[in-house]
């Protein structure tokens, strides 16, 4: 038996969990049998806020090591997703990016999403032999390493880990926004489009975390400078 054929059960399944469609190791896996032993997972969190950053996560779970319970951070509630966050950072290489609001609006969101795993994949302790990208695309400089996995986040535990750990670094960044920028509510709903950031943006207009190239902001804008 190969040293990857060896490697220890990744994921302590129930009947219960793969009824669930819970993510599990297997294109890890394949990588690790081809000889690829560091696998990294990737995903972001923010693409949609109408304000803050997007932030890209790269995790390399170590298969001796892998917190239980890892799932979509869409589908766990804070508490979980904090809890999950500080098992990964003690037991997986953890690293990830932001790319502001400015930035955003440069470049556009995909791009700047694309530019944020780059950043996240070259931030980690160690180099990666290979990377699983939740989504349909790879970033150019990632084209080597990089395999797109769509709904990556609700496949693959390394994906999962990635989400989690954007997820929670961004609502982080959101809620010290909240105290730097008050009357928008950041720390509430990080940044998305909700009604009570609607109206907050429409009474105080938008500032400078806001993407000015969402329609949304984009309105209040023209709006203020017609009046």
């Amino acid at each position: 038996m190969s040293h990857a054929d060896s490697l220890p059960l990744l994921l302590r399944e129930t009947a219960e969990s793969r009824a669930a469609g819970a993510p599990d190791h297997a294109f890890e896996d394949k990588l690790i049998r081809s000889g690829r032993l560091l696998v990294a997972g990737i995903d972001e969190a923010g693409r949609g806020p109408l304000a803050g950053p997007v932030v890209a996560a790269a995790v390399i779970l170590d298969p001796s090591a892998i917190p239980e319970g890892l799932n979509d951070s869409k589908m766990l509630g804070k508490a979980r997703r904090e809890r999950l966050f500080e098992a990964i950072s003690a037991s997986a290489d953890v690293a990830w990016c932001s790319v502001c609001a400015s930035r955003i609006d440069e470049i556009n969101i995909l791009r700047a999403t694309l530019e944020a795993m780059v950043g996240a994949f070259r931030a980690l302790p160690r180099q990666a032999d290979a990377c699983l990208i939740d989504g349909r695309d790879v970033p150019p400089p990632l084209h080597a390493v990089g395999h797109a996995v769509i709904k990556g986040d609700s496949r693959s535990l390394s994906i999962a880990a990635a989400s989690i750990v954007a997820k929670v670094m961004r609502d982080r960044i959101m809620e010290r926004a909240d105290a730097q920028f008050p009357g928008y509510g950041f720390a509430r709903h990080a940044g998305y489009g909700t009604k009570a950031h609607r109206d907050a943006l429409e009474a105080l207009g938008p500032c400078a975390l806001h993407r000015a190239s969402y329609a949304p902001v984009r309105d209040v804008l023209s709006r203020r400078k017609l009046a």
